[in-house]
């Protein structure tokens, strides 16, 4: 039998190359640039497997093409950026690696959180550009204390669980929101649900971290932000576009909320001429949460990892689209 054949569309760590080169074909896109649309279509066209990334489109003009694909797996939790609905018609089962960055985000979040709340991103540009000129000053680059603050959580998934834990060791009263209410992790970590509205209006800090939806898109906009407390403070590391960066700029300016933390954005990378940039209130990174050694590297195995399974005819333990199994059973893919 034939070795299937499998596309990277990024550099990726060596050990999950090295997973997929024991047993298929594989060909790399070697760059930190994702591919053109173009190439990304034109590679697709003999492979049976795709490993991808949250910037590579997976749509119907990919699937028309990429007629042998028997399966996507993205490194990403989230999979905004491919049709599910295209996939399964074709019976391309689609995979992604929800919990190993679990750890790594939600330690993130807590430095933002810090980060901004103490103003250490500006005090370090403060210091570098010569302006400290005196040793010591009782108002000098003052921030809110963390300890005995309320912190919203929205989307209370594994990420938001896992900043809930923090949050308390750090004396924190921890409140959250989510589609659905949680009755035994609020007994378990020690948090209570509330309305979002409620939320907004207690919160102290608010990390969102719910999953880009047709219900979460811009779900924080100008009466969401309005309804803050001006001293609190908005932390995404979401995606960008749960939040409506217009309408924040715009609190922002005006003073309706203290500063934000911003690990993703609507548009990425984000503009250099992003009114955001210029605001000493915002901390600004680069869509880095997930990026410990160890997160990254079990990330790429277990995006390589679902691949094999599903070529070896194996229910991967990330399938997002399982009706694709009613449209072409395992056993009509296995190749290993």
């Amino acid at each position: 039998m034939a070795r299937p054949r499998v596309y990277v569309s990024r550099r990726i760590q060596d050990s999950a190359l090295r997973l997929l080169r024991e047993h298929c074909d594989v060909e790399l896109y070697d760059s930190e640039c994702p591919p053109p649309k173009s190439v990304l279509v034109k590679s697709l066209e003999d492979k049976d497997a795709a490993l991808i990334l949250l910037s590579d489109t997976i749509d119907r003009e990919v699937l028309d093409k990429a007629e042998r694909l028997r399966v996507v797996s993205t490194m990403s939790a989230g999979y905004d950026h491919i049709d599910l609905k295209e996939a399964t018609a074709r019976g391309v089962y689609v995979t992604n690696v929800p919990s190993v960055l679990t750890d790594a985000v939600a330690e993130f979040s807590l430095a933002l959180l810090f980060s901004v709340a103490r103003r250490i991103v500006e005090a370090d540009r403060f210091l570098r550009r010569g302006s400290w000129k005196i040793a010591w000053s009782p108002m000098f680059m003052l921030g809110p204390e963390i300890s005995g603050k309320t912190l919203g959580i929205i989307g209370l998934g594994a990420i938001g669980k896992a900043v809930a834990t923090r949050a308390r060791c750090l004396g924190m009263r921890v409140i959250y929101f989510s589609r659905t209410r949680k009755p035994d992790v609020e007994a378990e970590l020690g948090v209570s649900y509330r309305p979002l509205k409620d939320l907004l209006r207690e919160s102290d800090f608010i990390i969102l971290s719910t999953a880009l939806t047709p219900e979460t898109f811009k779900m924080i906009g100008e009466p969401e932000l309005r309804s803050m407390k001006p001293s609190s403070y908005l932390i995404n590391i979401s995606r960008g576009a749960v939040v409506d960066e217009k309408a924040l700029v715009k609190a922002l300016k005006e003073g309706w909320i203290a500063g934000a933390a911003l690990d993703v954005f609507e548009k990425e990378p984000l503009d250099p001429d992003n009114p955001l940039i210029g605001m000493d209130n915002v901390v600004l990174t680069p869509h880095m949460a997930s990026a410990t050694f160890e997160a990254r590297r079990r990330l790429a195995e277990k995006a390589a990892e679902n691949i094999l399974s599903v070529l070896r005819g194996q229910a991967p333990p990330s399938l997002l689209n399982p009706e694709v199994m009613r449209v072409k059973p395992l056993e009509m893919v296995k190749m290993l």
